[in-house]
């Protein structure tokens, strides 16, 4: 027994190892390949990004653009409604005025 695993175990281990790296080689094959695949679609995927930032340029000045119309809209709503109201208070205080006056008017005769 003794004699057979020492004539032959290390041929068997040899025949394994020329097994593994026979499907080591394969298994590298087929990851190039698969790798070569993928960086085809990364450049299919980055050409079609490229060819949309132009819409996307185009999206985002037109969204500045709205957004300063909207701000300078607002802008002016909002002082025509400060311009009101400063004047329904500078009328309140006119009247006021009016009628301090008249009292102190009143309380002089």
């Amino acid at each position: 027994m003794q004699e057979f695993l020492s004539s032959y175990l290390p041929i068997l281990i040899y025949i394994l190892l020329c097994i593994l790296i026979v499907l080591l080689i394969i298994i590298c094959v087929k990851v190039i390949k698969t790798m070569n695949r993928v960086e085809k679609i990364v450049d299919d995927v980055d050409e079609k990004v490229k060819s949309l930032n132009g819409v996307f340029s185009i999206v985002d000045t037109v969204t500045d653009k709205l957004s300063a119309l909207t701000e300078v809209i607002s802008d002016s709503i909002i002082l025509f409604i400060k311009g009101i109201f400063k004047r329904k208070k500078k009328k309140l205080e006119k009247e006021q005025e009016e009628r301090k006056e008249e009292e102190n008017g009143e309380e002089e005769e």
